[in-house]
């Protein structure tokens, strides 16, 4: 069967859009209740008429994703759906269907009232052919109802409403409707629809944000509770079964719930992963239950497993992770420890598990960002690939990420997360010398925390990159101070908001504070994939205290996990330099050159946070001790 093709908004991209003062005409007249054809002595001739229509658009989500894991019945499935739509419940609302391309539909009603029951009923049939299916087989819509002039003719209509509507429907969440304020206007809240005002909203490719608001059906219960309306996970889920006893002696049958429970800890403290509860998967001890089934029982992505011998002290546990779907193990390892020690939190067996299926769990993720296109991968992979892509010193991969995150954006508008790390790409894109344009980077990023901020008041994040954004772009490190304590108040054990305010102690030349702060960052995120930059800043933490063999030591074992990352490089030069290894912080800066060949004293100055401070005088004389031009 031929792939269903896609339809996407970017068809309307060649309309011009509707700015803020375009639109007043428009709502003036709606308030005056016009609902006929508006006579314009500048309409075109050649059969084009000017009227007001209300536009219904609509989405089918993850569409890519959905025909990816089952082409015919997914395919089957969506054109059966599309011609109930189509024939039976357009037609019974008075619509006019214009366009129904692939994933998408637009529709037109001469009566909003028409337009909003239709959609209901849309949005009610949708929930009836998912009854009864897994959660990944759903079928949902976005939709959006826009009240708007344009130009009609007999095949198709046109003008920078069209525009707008064809771009409001990505502020909906899978299952959810969302209207302008056209629309909400002639709505009366409780009796034609539950409505929730979700403020000024960014849209693609307009300039000024759009007011926009979410409805349901009405009823006597509120039908939309927010936040909560099929946001998509962010993070792949992986379950721990306890390890199941062969042979083991008397008084060891526990040691397979301590192990698990030890795993789960430590899982869970990795902001990227998301762990099941160990009374969920507990369930699933010592029984032969297969993938398929602890998968549909517990929404697990990923799965460890295994079985354990003892014979006195001596532990050997034989562990696995696989993948549900595609059932591969993607790890598996023999590994020996002492009982005693393992009850103890103290055997290193626990630590090595979490660190190796953290690994091969963001491998296989990387190895599927960097196979699929990206409509068809999970929202969870986006994120997690993004996040480590975006950290690595290769430009392919970290315009790869931004791609990531703005398409993770177009899927999940409302979800804070994309746009606080696309915030922090931003900052990073200048940190690295790929740009030069400190302020338009600054206000692109602040623009993504605004966005993340409006989505989430409370997202701690958003926070800490705002503060990032102020410290290491704007300079202006009282407000990144008071970013990174709001973080903290909301979030006590963030470890990223942890990490950069000691960074922002050490340019200021707080060193013992700054120690401090990135120390307990490393203790809060001792498995975090992004390791290797939490000690690179807290390389630099130990140079603003005078610790530069600590300095050396963090940055030598930053530098194992990524050598191209050169704030790491500088910080490791300038440490050996001010030790007296010359020779050393040379050959360190070589690299740093090669990565970075226009770098010299005055830009390290000027791009660094530190330029205004002792540390940055000291740090930039060792750079240029260490053979760094002026």
């Amino acid at each position: 069967m031929a792939r269903v093709p896609q339809l996407h908004c970017e068809t309307f991209a060649e309309l011009p859009h509707r700015d803020a003062t375009d639109r007043e005409p428009v709502a003036g007249a709606l308030q005056k209740g016009l609902k006929k054809v508006i006579t314009d002595s500048s309409c075109p001739s050649d059969g084009l008429a000017r009227v007001v229509r209300t536009v219904l658009f609509m989405d089918l989500v993850e569409s890519c994703r959905l025909i990816q894991d089952n082409e015919v019945e997914a395919a089957g499935r969506w054109r059966k759906f599309k011609a109930h739509i189509e024939n039976d419940i357009v037609p019974a609302h008075r619509g006019r269907l214009i366009r129904t391309e692939g994933d998408g539909l637009m529709v037109t009603f001469v009566e909003l009232r028409d337009g909003l029951a239709a959609t209901f009923e849309i949005q009610h049939a949708s929930g009836e052919v998912n009854t009864g299916l897994p959660p990944q087989q759903h079928m949902l819509l976005r939709m959006c109802l826009h009240v708007t002039e344009l130009y009609e003719d007999e095949r198709d209509v046109y003008g920078r409403g069209v525009n707008l509507a064809a771009r409001l429907y990505t502020l909906a969440g899978p299952g959810e409707i969302v209207v302008s304020a056209q629309v909400r206007d002639q709505l009366t809240p409780d009796l034609d629809a539950d409505i929730e005002d979700l403020g000024e909203c960014h849209v693609k490719h307009f300039d000024q944000p759009v007011r926009a608001y979410r409805i349901g059906p009405p009823g006597p219960r509120p039908v939309i509770e927010r936040g909560t309306a099929f946001l998509p996970e962010l993070r792949p889920t992986i379950a721990v079964i306890p390890f199941a006893s062969r042979g083991s002696e008397a008084g060891q049958q526990v040691l397979g719930e301590v192990m698990a429970d030890e795993i789960i800890s430590s899982l869970s403290r990795t902001a990227e992963l998301q762990v099941i509860s160990r009374l969920s998967t507990t369930a699933f001890r010592e029984r032969d239950a297969t993938l398929d089934e602890i998968s549909a029982f517990l929404g697990a992505r990923y799965v460890l497993s295994g079985a354990y011998r003892t014979s006195g002290d001596q532990v050997v546990l034989v562990a696995e992770l696989a993948e549900a779907k595609s059932r591969h193990i993607l790890w598996t390892a023999s590994i020996k420890g002492r009982a005693t020690h393992i009850m103890l939190g103290e055997d290193e067996m626990i630590d090595r598990i979490v660190a190796e299926t953290s690994g091969a769990i963001i491998d296989r993720e990387l190895q599927r960002a960097r196979s699929q296109a990206l409509p068809t991968l999970e929202s969870s992979t986006l994120l997690m690939s993004a996040i480590v892509l975006m950290h690595r010193g290769v430009s392919h991969d970290f315009n790869r990420a931004r791609d990531m995150l703005e398409a993770l954006i177009e899927r999940a508008r409302r979800q804070a997360l994309p746009h606080a790390w696309l915030g922090k790409w931003h900052v990073l894109r200048f940190n690295r010398g790929w740009t030069n344009d400190r302020a338009a980077e600054a206000q692109a990023a602040l623009g993504c925390t605004r966005r993340a901020l409006d989505a989430d008041p409370e997202c701690s994040l958003a926070m800490t990159i705002d503060g990032f954004v102020h410290t290491n772009l704007l300079k202006q490190l009282d407000v990144g101070q008071q970013r990174y304590e709001s973080a903290l108040a909301v979030n006590p054990n963030d470890s990223l908001a942890w990490l950069l305010k000691g960074t922002l102690l050490a340019f200021e030349g707080e060193g013992d504070e700054a120690v401090d702060a990135t120390e307990r960052a490393l203790r809060l995120s001792p498995l975090d994939p992004l390791r290797y930059f939490y000690e690179s800043l807290g390389a630099t933490a130990a140079l603003s205290a005078g610790r530069y063999e600590r300095a050396v030591e963090l940055a030598q074992r930053s530098l194992r996990v990524n050598r191209t990352h050169t704030s790491t490089l500088r910080a490791l030069a300038i440490a050996q330099s001010l030790l007296g290894d010359v020779y050393a912080a040379r050959l360190t800066l070589n690299e740093v050159l090669a990565i970075e060949p226009t770098l010299t004293v005055t830009s390290y100055l000027e791009r660094s946070p530190s330029g205004a401070y002792k540390t940055g005088k000291i740090w930039s004389e060792a750079l240029r001790q260490a053979g760094l031009p002026a």
